[in-house]
């Protein structure tokens, strides 16, 4: 059996990721999100625990003595070193993860023919050599802001510019409408890759 078609979602903080995503799942696609995969890293590999509380201290668990993604996230996002670790501790390990996902469902008796990857730093990483089709979901910087869900930080200094991003990929979406137009426009993308 030929393996699901992979494909990788990116764009900016507050583009609509996460939506387009949920929009894949509810055409059929198998998905998964980079931030469930570190979720899971952080929650259930000993060695990410034990790299993360050498390099940024015992202060960042939680009272059950797991990694408290807060905490973390007040560390490395005030310091660029160690975001930088941070980064490379898990980006590696996330992609190791998506792909195993991957074969687990090219394993499946009846595998999904789209499986879709939610990857803010897909570009900024070189990880679009793993997928086959790219989506690029963007949305005007002020709509971005109203969405932004995390303060402000210099994130965004460091991703490729959308335009570029766009003149990557396979898929572009200006996400300025409603949950139902990008479920259409999610719908026309999957019947392009299931044809």
């Amino acid at each position: 059996m030929p393996r699901p078609v992979a494909v990788a979602i990116t764009g900016g903080i507050g583009a609509g990721k996460s939506e387009a995503l949920y929009a894949f799942q509810k055409a059929g696609a198998a998905t998964v999100s980079s931030d469930e995969i570190v979720h899971h890293l952080l929650r259930g590999d000993p060695d990410v625990k034990a790299a993360i509380v050498a390099e940024l201290g015992e202060d960042v668990l939680d009272d059950e003595g797991g990694v408290d993604r807060r905490k973390v996230a007040a560390k490395v996002f005030a310091d660029r070193a160690k975001l930088d670790f941070l980064e490379q501790l898990l980006h590696p390990r996330v992609a190791a993860e998506y792909l195993r996902w991957r074969e687990q469902l090219a394993e499946l008796p009846n595998p999904p023919r789209v499986s879709v990857t939610e990857v803010p730093l897909l570009y900024e990483t070189g990880g679009d050599a793993r997928f086959d089709k790219v989506v690029v979901i963007t949305a005007p910087a002020k709509l971005r802001e109203q969405r932004r869900r995390v303060a402000r930080d210099d994130r965004d200094s460091r991703l490729i510019p959308d335009r570029e991003k766009v003149k990557r990929a396979d898929f572009h979406y200006v996400n300025t409408g409603t949950l139902e137009e990008l479920d259409e426009w999610v719908a026309g993308v999957m019947r392009e890759l299931s044809g």
